[in-house]
């Protein structure tokens, strides 16, 4: 499915072929995130990568640079996480080298100007702002928060407006000169092209160079933050609720038992969540769970919009889910369909060169290993329904639970004696 080639004091390219694509998509995982910053640098990874995008070498504007890859055709952008930060492009077939030679330019040799510097700093503001005033991302903030506390896995990966107001110039220029080296990247390409070739293309565009690069602090034992964060907002109709416990960190023995019981639980439409909160008990228009994981620390949360007066019901419908979970074997045939659903969803996936690049270039960056596709279906395959019960029973209690809430202040007091589990 993959070839993979380090190349000596440069990136490490890894290619799966798409035989018949007309497509390529390149996604390059610079191993620098938001978890390598210190409270008084907070924000410098998202920063970085905002400020790529203003001019490098060979495309000196912004604008240059968009032309370079929407002209023909193509799409193209990067997001900051935790521990990495992603960028990618995706363009007709005829246009990889193009392509490789945009990503090089923006990892390798962005220009750094400082007035683009003192000029982007209102933008990232004004993101932050917006999470804060959309009540959903506030609560995810919220959230992170009561899992994590406040150390890096903890704050927002933007930052905060003071932060961002008086984080230097210069340590902006230091991030990129320690952390955005050639060595310190993984290439990943995925369309109808051979390895040597996507080799030289990445040789060319990122060359060669090393560096010392810091480790990160490890994290907190969990959940680290208050039991429960809330958020009082006058002027709200819907309240937004999210509710979790630690997980697993990315490469644990269990990650498959717990995306199969994250499936069981909340991934899609036919799930418990959706079909109890919502479609029986009309607790709420959208409820959903999902999985984070890191290098030594994960994360289950469930994440709903609900009437406020409802509040406690909903997080009763909850724990209700999650109780079942722990307590009971899920059945034959929601076990056969939760497979479905994941293996299902992997193999179409997986036949999109933008899905695919980041599949091989995620796990190559940031996991001990690359899996085949063949090797993921069966990991999926393989997990049995005690299996299941036996992972809820780690994660599903009382002290593990944490919540975050933003909604009206009258709806916000007492919440806490709704979030236990029955013995």
């Amino acid at each position: 499915m993959f070839e993979r080639t380090a190349l000596p004091d440069g990136p490490r390219v890894i290619t799966a072929r798409l035989a018949g694509s007309r497509s390529v998509s390149i996604a390059a995982y610079v191993l620098a995130g938001s978890r390598l910053e210190s409270p008084d640098d907070a924000g410098v990874a998202h920063f970085m990568e905002h400020i790529t995008f203003k001019g490098t070498a060979a495309y000196p504007s912004s604008r240059a640079i968009s032309e370079a890859i929407e002209g023909v055709g193509g799409s193209f952008n990067a997001a900051t996480d935790r521990e990495s930060t992603v960028y990618w492009v995706r363009v007709p077939r005829r246009e990889v080298e193009r392509a490789t030679s945009v990503l090089g330019e923006l990892i390798v040799r962005p220009i750094l100007d400082e007035r683009e510097i003192d000029q982007e700093r209102a933008v990232i503001i004004e993101e932050i702002r917006s999470y804060l005033d959309d009540p959903a991302e506030y609560c995810q903030i919220l959230f992170q928060r009561a899992i994590f506390g406040t150390g890096p896995l903890g704050r927002e990966i933007c930052g905060d407006e003071a932060g961002i107001r008086a984080l230097p110039e210069a340590r902006i220029r230091d991030f990129w000169r320690m952390m955005y080296r050639p060595a310190n990247t993984v290439v990943a390409v995925a369309g109808d092209i051979d390895h040597e070739e996507a080799v030289s293309l990445a040789r060319t565009a990122f060359g060669s160079g090393n560096g010392a690069l810091p480790g990160w602090a490890p994290a907190p034992e969990l959940p680290a933050g208050d039991r429960i964060l809330v958020g009082a907002r006058r002027d709200a109709t819907q309240a937004q609720l999210a509710i979790g416990v630690p997980a697993l960190p990315r490469d644990d023995p269990d990650t498959w038992t717990l995306a199969l019981l994250n499936g069981v639980l909340g991934d899609g439409m036919s799930s418990r969540l959706f079909l109890a909160v919502r479609e029986e008990r009309r607790l709420a228009y959208d409820i959903s769970s999902g999985v984070a994981e890191y290098a030594d620390a994960g994360v289950l949360e469930i994440s709903a919009g609900v009437d406020p007066a409802q509040l406690p019901k909903a997080i009763g419908a909850i724990i209700d889910e999650l109780a079942r979970l722990r307590d009971e074997l899920v059945s034959d045939e929601e076990l056969a369909k939760a497979r479905a659903y994941l293996s299902g969803g992997l193999e179409l996936r997986l036949d999109e060169t933008r899905f695919l690049a980041s599949w091989i270039g995620g796990q190559e960056a940031l996991h001990e290993r690359v899996l085949t596709l063949d090797e993921a279906l069966a990991a999926i395959a393989a997990v049995d329904a005690e299996s299941i019960r036996r992972l809820a029973g780690r994660l599903f209690r009382d002290e593990l639970l944490r919540m975050a809430v933003v909604a009206p202040p009258r709806h916000v007091t007492g919440l806490e004696r709704h979030l236990r589990l029955a013995a």
